[in-house]
């Protein structure tokens, strides 16, 4: 897809159902290396990230096969330990599979993780915790190399709260001798999803969903099915899009339960809404209200996944809005493109002023997978066509974001 067309100024009406999370698909896969046998994904997204996770387990010797959205996969030929550097530097979730292999085999080997360019992103306490495992880690040439005698429980504080070292750190304990205790874990649904999925494949894990989570190894892992969450992310998408062209959607098995600091964002913003029966229904005639200051934090807060795409929103909210990113510091990146299409936002460190305005179509470029989406989200309400071009990044998170939007009457269309 070389780039996605907008016509903007139509409110959106309709029903969209909410694909299943990229964020918690990928470490579910890389679970599957755990067990010696067939694992049985539900819902599966159709995302480029998913795609390249697939092929990295193929690589290694799993098989693999879809039946529309359910993927299943069968890792009891496994014997490969090195991951392909050219699919694990897709995205930066491939670290996590280090975890996987050195609770299966021993050992394994990661290229450097690649994936969006927001900030970071160090790896340091993905490793620290796999070497307090007992792991050796040794970097040489882009490449990570871990290997171990065999993995121990053992007592481990995170300094800061990091969803990938939190579940790179379950993966390899599931499997270690004795128990471990972590301290400071990200309480992220896709962090809880990792851990549910573990037990109901045999893992002893006790407080999914804390800060605390204590693992006690088993010898190994049976075959297992399950469901793929919603993704909350893509539901908070399209929420801002409901919300730029005041519209009124309504968005099928949105996981309610997880969005909590979206939705009090958007009644801030004037937005009202309803859940029933697994419906999420927005009426957004009034969300033109600024927010007077909306954080990024760590879940259960506001996630820094929706920052960009809520800053399209409040560019063309009546008064002026501040937003400070507090979890990537490069998280910025969209902003001149915004601006470019007439949005009046100031950037001071790590906040942001927008100001009230319109926005205008022009050709703009996404250079992180959220961030091509906030420009579509912007491309709803400007006045003229929006071009969006590099929209490969935006193909790594969303299924068909084009036939989501043409759902609720979008005029929007790929090249």
């Amino acid at each position: 897809m070389k780039g996605i067309r907008v016509v903007g100024g139509i409110p959106l009406n309709g029903e969209v159902r909410i694909q299943g999370s990229k964020n918690a698909a990928l470490p579910l896969m890389a679970a599957a290396l755990l067990n010696k046998g067939t694992t049985i994904l539900y819902g599966c997204p159709k995302i480029a990230d998913v795609f390249a996770m697939e092929e990295i387990l193929r690589l290694l010797g799993a098989k693999t096969a879809w039946q529309k959205h359910t993927l299943e996969i069968n890792t009891e030929f496994v014997t490969k330990t090195q991951v392909d550097e050219e699919q694990g530097r897709k995205m930066r979730s491939s670290i996590i599979l280090l975890g996987s292999l050195l609770g299966r085999f021993g050992e394994g080997a990661v290229p450097q993780p690649g994936g969006c360019i927001i900030g970071k992103r160090p790896i340091d306490l993905h490793l620290e915790a796999l070497k307090k495992m007992g792991a050796e880690i040794l970097e040489n040439q882009g490449q990570i190399f871990a290997k171990t005698t065999g993995l121990k429980g053992c007592w481990l504080k995170f300094p800061f709260v990091s969803v990938g070292a939190t579940q790179n750190a379950v993966l390899a304990a599931v499997l270690a001798k004795g128990t471990t205790v972590l301290e400071g874990c990200s309480r992220e649904p896709e962090v809880y999803a990792l851990c549910d999925f573990l037990k109901k494949a045999g893992a002893k894990i006790e407080g999914a969903g804390t800060s605390r989570l204590l693992i006690t190894g088993v010898e190994k892992l049976h075959d297992v099915e399950f469901h793929v969450p919603k993704d909350r992310i893509a539901a908070g998408t399209y929420l801002c899009a409901s919300a730029i062209t005041r519209g009124a959607c309504t968005l099928l098995d949105a996981p309610v339960e997880e969005m909590g600091a979206v939705l009090e964002a958007y009644k801030k913003m004037g937005g009202q809404y309803t859940c029933n029966s697994g419906k999420l229904t927005l009426c957004s005639f009034y969300a033109d209200r600024p927010l007077e200051h909306l954080q990024t934090q760590v879940y259960p807060g506001f996630p820094t996944d929706l920052q960009s795409v809520f800053m399209a929103v409040l560019s063309v909210a009546k008064g002026e809005s501040k937003i400070t990113e507090n979890i990537f510091e490069d998280r910025f990146k969209t902003v001149s493109q915004l601006q470019a299409m007439g949005a009046r936002i100031e950037l001071e460190g790590n906040t942001a002023r927008i100001l009230p305005g319109y926005l205008k179509g022009t050709d703009v470029t996404a250079s992180e997978l959220r961030g091509g989406a906030a420009l579509l989200v912007a491309g709803l309400a400007a006045q003229g066509e929006t071009y969006v071009k590099n929209c490969s990044y935006i193909e790594r998170g969303y299924e068909d974001i084009c036939r989501d939007l043409s759902m609720l009457g979008a005029q929007i269309f790929k090249d």
